[in-house]
C-alpha cells in the first residue's frame, strides 16, 4: 500500500521545541482529509547504569501532568546533533555523570498517530560523576534505584512515562 499524499501544509504554531502543522493529505484508500501534526526533531533517551546494578531515574517535574514523575533522563536534539553527542549532552546535563560506555538499544515513536518524533534510547553504564548541569526549566532529582525495583515501580504504577517503560524493558532484557 502506498503512502498518503500530502496536499497541502499549513504552519499552525511553531514553538520553541516542535512545530504544530495542519496537513491536508489523501489516504492510500482516496480518503482526503486535515490532521494536526507535530514536527519535531528527536531525542535521545538513556538509560544509565551504576556498576553496582542501579539505575539513575529521575523525579522531574512535568507541567503538562500536573506534577513530578519518574523518568530517565532524555532531551530534544539540537539542530545538526547526532542522537550519541545529545545522548552524552543529556547524561551530563540531568544527572551529573558521563559513561564510559554507551550502547544504542533501539529507536521508538512514542506518538505515532500525530507526531514524527522518534526517540533514540541508549544504555550507558561505566559511570563517572561529572558537574550536573540542568537547564533553566528542569526542575529535577536522581535517584539510584535497583532495576528491579524500578520494573516493580512500573509494574504497580508508579512509573507512567512511555520511553521510561519501554527503556529499562530494553536496558533489563540487555543486563541479563
Amino acid at each position: 500500500m502506498n503512502n498518503a499524499k500530502c496536499n497541502q501544509t499549513t504552519l499552525i504554531k511553531k514553538g520553541r521545541v516542535f512545530d504544530f502543522y495542519m496537513e491536508n493529505i489523501t489516504l492510500p484508500h482516496g480518503v482526503t482529509m486535515d490532521m494536526d501534526v507535530i514536527r519535531h526533531p528527536g531525542a535521545a533517551a538513556i538509560v544509565p547504569v551504576m556498576d553496582d546494578g542501579r539505575v539513575l531515574l529521575l523525579k522531574q517535574y512535568r507541567h503538562a501532568v500536573g506534577g513530578f514523575i519518574w523518568e530517565i533522563p532524555a532531551g530534544t536534539l539540537d539542530a545538526d546533533e547526532d542522537e550519541m553527542t545529545c545522548a552524552k549532552r543529556e547524561l551530563i546535563e540531568e544527572t551529573g555523570y558521563t559513561a564510559r560506555e554507551m550502547k544504542k538499544m533501539a529507536v521508538i515513536t512514542p506518538l505515532p498517530a500525530y507526531s514524527d518524533e522518534r526517540i533514540h534510547i541508549f544504555l550507558a553504564t561505566d559511570l563517572t560523576r561529572a558537574t550536573q548541569d540542568l537547564d533553566d526549566d528542569e526542575l529535577l532529582s536522581v535517584h539510584p534505584i535497583a532495576m528491579r525495583t524500578a520494573l516493580a515501580m512500573i509494574a504497580d504504577g508508579q512509573i507512567e512515562d512511555a520511553k521510561t517503560i519501554a527503556s529499562l524493558h530494553l536496558a533489563s532484557n540487555c543486563l541479563d
